[in-house]
């Protein structure tokens, strides 16, 4: 279903704030595995705030920054277990958020546009792909829908 522009341009302010707040929380999560290395609970954290972002992202139809996080997302999701988050593997997740930072800020907040190259996305997540053991990783070639979730599913 095509987005309403107004709806959207209602909608696009609520979701910076709440993509900040969810990167802001992924970026805890990986400043905990530097102390605490490989902690479960630090790790499925950020892929739960991956997705929340990516979902928020569809909705709003910014495929570039949703399906950048559901990447970072299946890599974590998909590591050998048990995953081994060692330092080159936690710069390479830090320099994917910083770039995702970057990428919000930059959506046009009159068009949505988002006027990228995405080589560097592409660098970064294979970056991480060898740094968590998966070399061989090929992203996706679709973008895999997410459910949208309720106005009282995104409070929580």
């Amino acid at each position: 279903m095509p987005i309403d522009r107004k709806d959207w341009a209602k909608r696009f302010p609520e979701f910076l704030v709440e993509a900040e707040t969810l990167l802001a929380k992924s970026e805890e999560c990986l400043s905990h595995l530097q102390l605490i290395s490989n902690d479960k609970d630090a790790i499925d954290c950020m892929r739960s705030t991956l997705l929340k972002l990516a979902s928020r992202a569809e909705a709003l139809a910014l495929e570039a920054i949703s399906e950048f996080s559901l990447h970072i997302h299946s890599l974590l999701d998909h590591a050998p277990d048990p995953v081994d988050l060692h330092a080159q593997a936690l710069d390479a997740l830090k320099d994917c958020f910083t770039l995702m930072a970057w990428q919000i800020e930059l959506v046009d907040q009159n068009t949505g546009q988002l006027s990228l190259d995405g080589s560097e996305q592409t660098s970064l997540i294979e970056a991480l792909a060898f740094q968590v053991g998966q070399s061989e990783f090929q992203p996706p070639l679709a973008t895999r829908t997410l459910p949208l979730m309720s106005y009282s599913e995104r409070q929580a």
